[in-house]
């Protein structure tokens, strides 16, 4: 059949409309594979997760209150004392040895003191023999005066001269004493000579535990000399452990006394509960693994009733990781944190519809690690872009990938 010429027209038309349309499509921009996630309702927690390590409230340190010699300390940490229970004792100071020269002195010494105690006690003795003729003469002498053989004024000088040779004795007594004491002296610095004491005479001083507790730090364990107020033993009970947080105090604000704690990463399963009990007012500086200056402000926690970190085996110094819960709740609209971004001063994200990505305006609010609180711009359900890149635009065909 042949053709008309206009029938030929139509036909060629037709083809290089269909050839248009097929370069057209074939031209056209590819999609862009995206990652998108959909928004929803759910748990939400606000919540601040820093590093700390666990500490006692109090400890005590025991000291030597004088100077002495220690003998050796047999508690190790670890031990648990009782209340009043021996600790460590203390011994007086050995005397140092003398040399030859000063020990010579010594004997001179020694020898010199014990003459005087013997002149001191033939002394006496003949002040004695004195006194007993002036007592026997001023007896008979009393007696005659009764008789009225002898006159007053001889009996009043017998009675002087007795009087006078029992101060005489007294006085003798006194420098014997004292001639002896100079002997005893004079025989110890002798007997200290080899640097060794006398347990008899010299005792040990006890020191007892001032709590019941367990032993934390043995700062000395052998014996030997120590110095008036050296640190021996640091003693503390670990029924009163807390957890110290260093929070940046951009966070430290944010927390409150009373405030809900969650200590995990200690090394068990269990989530330990814990209640924020202070957060110290002054703060102080630490750089950084990346050596950025942070202020940092502690912030004491205390673990809640019924649990017993000491027998779950945690102690003194013990690191944990400390989740405050600064806010949460059941139902909360969210979304991913990494589908918002900045676009002229404002919050937007890139919501997916009929294949297409489409810029619409949010209103974020709390942050918690990857998920953000969202208030207002999306719904339940709508699908959002997740990591937009800069291929991903306003009205860009996209490719989802949920």
């Amino acid at each position: 059949m042949t053709l008309r010429p206009w029938h030929r027209r139509l036909f060629w038309s037709l083809a290089g409309l269909a050839l248009l349309a097929l370069l057209a499509w074939a031209l056209r921009p590819a999609s862009v594979p995206v990652s998108v996630a959909r928004v929803a309702t759910g748990p939400f927690v606000d919540s601040v997760i820093e590093e700390g390590r666990t500490r006692l409230r109090d400890t005590w340190n025991v000291s030597v209150p004088v100077a002495g010699y220690l003998q050796r300390v047999a508690l190790e940490v670890g031990d648990e004392v009782e209340q009043g229970q021996a600790l460590f004792r203390l011994e007086p100071s050995p005397a140092p040895a003398l040399d030859p020269r000063a020990r010579q002195q010594a004997e001179d010494t020694l020898q010199a003191a014990e003459a005087r105690l013997r002149a001191a006690r033939a002394n006496l003795e003949t002040t004695q023999a004195e006194r007993r003729f002036a007592e026997s003469e001023y007896e008979r002498y009393r007696q005659l005066h009764q008789r009225n053989l002898v006159s007053t004024t001889e009996l009043e000088q017998h009675r002087s001269q007795r009087d006078r040779l029992r101060a005489l004795e007294s006085a003798a007594a006194a420098g014997v004493e004292a001639a002896r004491f100079e002997v005893e002296s004079a025989r110890a610095v002798l007997a200290v000579a080899s640097g060794q004491r006398d347990a008899l005479e010299h005792p040990a001083l006890t020191i007892r535990a001032p709590i019941a507790g367990t032993v934390l730090t043995r700062y000395r364990c052998c014996e030997g000399s120590v110095a008036a107020g050296e640190p021996i033993l640091e003693l503390g009970s670990l029924q009163a452990l807390e957890v110290q947080v260093d929070l940046l105090s951009m966070d430290a604000v944010r927390v409150r006394p009373g405030m809900a704690v969650h200590l995990t990463g200690w090394g068990g399963d269990e989530v330990l509960a814990g209640r924020v009990r202070r957060i110290e007012p002054s703060g102080f500086t630490r750089v950084s693994a990346l050596g950025v200056d942070e202020q940092r402000v502690p912030v004491i926690i205390d673990f809640e009733e019924g649990q017993e970190p000491a027998a779950l085996g945690l102690g003194s110094g013990f690191r944990v990781d400390a989740e405050f819960l600064v806010w949460q709740a059941d139902e909360v609209l969210q979304l991913p944190t990494s589908a918002l971004f900045r676009a002229e001063g404002e919050w937007a994200v890139f919501r997916v519809e009929e294949g297409r990505a489409v810029r619409v305006p949010v209103t974020p609010g709390r942050r918690s690690g990857l998920v953000s609180e969202l208030l207002d711009g999306l719904g339940v359900g709508d699908v959002v872009i997740t990591h937009p890149g800069e291929r991903v635009a306003d009205g860009v065909r996209v490719r989802t990938e949920e």
